[in-house]
């Protein structure tokens, strides 16, 4: 806004009551008045119809919206993990592009092409990242100028199998129903960081869940009932619009130890005698038990970080002496759950949010459990212990 009113850029300002005509014409084979068309690139044109290519007159009225609006996009551009990574890499993008004196946005196809080629020259990125960033910069072009994606999607097919060769990505252990019992079995029931960490533990391995899943849960996110546990994931990796399922954890009334519910149960009052009523249901507590100062913490606020439920679960494995303890994270909650449900005959795939005919869970899970099942050695010791 200046002292003459509204400013716009490119565009005309009339008064609202003097709109300009919308140019129309008139069917020559019906008769009947249509407003002529804009011609661009995706315009469709009936027969006898007549294209203009005058630009209508804008006001500022249409370049503004409400406040509830911008409240509404504001919401929608809160930071999630998707989102700070795509950000940061089309921070590099426009980076290189200053550099080499290119165009970020929109790009051309070339440019695009060269950049990847640039990141797999230096050898340190995986695939998986290379198509993180391959997906950040082109979903960050406009609609009608993105980027071809063919000869970007086999220069990082080569690359994988170079990468596969001289790489081999040595994944967490899983987390076994031995070792899980063992871990719990170190979490003080007297003390708010044992049951916290018993509560984590236990529903981290019942609904499958990704550290960040953990971390990002709300009290509100969490039910419980003498059968089950529920957890509301609205956002996960597979559902990136807030369209997730809930998931559900049964009750072990019959080992009170392991029971989800019992442990939920517990972290509930503890909460309750914490006067946390609302808002991140896993909290930072000092060695005394109380609620960490969260007034300099980053923007995630009173939640704590994917990295502080690694640590947690590592701690806990180091306090059961596991002998590989370095190397556990919390995601061997998810690979020994899925596991476990796999070796028992059924499909992780809902339990654990992955998409339906998921590869990962076929390879990884199911095919694995079931060549474990029909190895030819279990029919060697089963005829063994029939001959005994």
């Amino acid at each position: 806004m200046n002292e003459h009113g509204p400013e716009v850029v490119d565009a005309e300002l009339v008064d609202d009551d003097r709109l300009p005509t919308t140019p129309t014409h008139q069917n020559v084979i019906t008769g009947s008045t249509r407003t002529r068309p804009l011609l661009t690139q995706h315009t469709v044109l009936r027969p006898g119809e007549l294209p203009t290519a005058s630009q209508p007159a804008y006001t500022a009225r249409d370049f503004y919206v409400s406040e509830e609006t911008a409240r509404l996009m504001d919401e929608a551009a809160a930071p999630r993990n998707t989102d700070r990574t795509y950000r940061s890499a089309r921070g590099m993008f426009e980076r290189w592009c200053a550099e080499m004196g290119r165009v970020a946005r929109p790009c051309t196809t070339a440019t695009y092409v060269e950049y990847i080629a640039s990141l797999i020259a230096q050898e340190k990125y995986s695939p998986n990242t290379l198509k993180t960033h391959k997906s950040a910069i082109r979903s960050w072009q406009p609609e009608e100028s993105k980027p071809g994606t063919k000869v970007v999607n086999g220069l990082i097919k080569e690359y994988a199998k170079v990468w596969g060769k001289r790489n081999r990505v040595k994944k967490a252990p899983p987390i076994t129903d031995p070792m899980l019992r063992a871990m719990v079995a170190t979490c003080d029931p007297r003390h708010p960081i044992g049951i916290r960490d018993r509560c984590a533990l236990l529903l981290g391995r019942g609904a499958l869940n990704r550290r960040i899943e953990l971390a990002d849960l709300l009290v509100s996110d969490v039910d419980v009932d003498d059968d089950f546990v529920t957890l509301d994931i609205r956002f996960d990796k597979t559902h990136q619009n807030g369209d997730g399922e809930p998931t559900h954890i049964p009750a072990e009334p019959d080992d009170l130890l392991m029971c989800p519910a019992d442990a939920t149960r517990a972290w509930f009052a503890m909460l309750h005698r914490l006067r946390v009523r609302e808002g991140a249901f896993f909290r930072a507590l000092t060695v005394a038990g109380t609620l960490q100062n969260r007034s300099t913490a980053t923007e995630r606020g009173d939640h704590v970080s994917g990295d502080a439920i690694n640590d947690w679960v590592r701690g806990r494995a180091y306090a059961a002496g596991l002998p590989n303890w370095q190397e556990i994270t919390a995601h061997g909650l998810r690979r020994g759950g899925a596991q476990a449900i796999a070796d028992a005959g059924g499909d992780p795939t809902k339990q654990g949010r992955w998409r339906p005919g998921s590869t990962v869970v076929k390879k990884e899970y199911l095919d694995r459990a079931q060549s474990r099942a029909e190895n030819p050695w279990l029919r060697v010791q089963a005829k063994r212990r029939g001959e005994e």
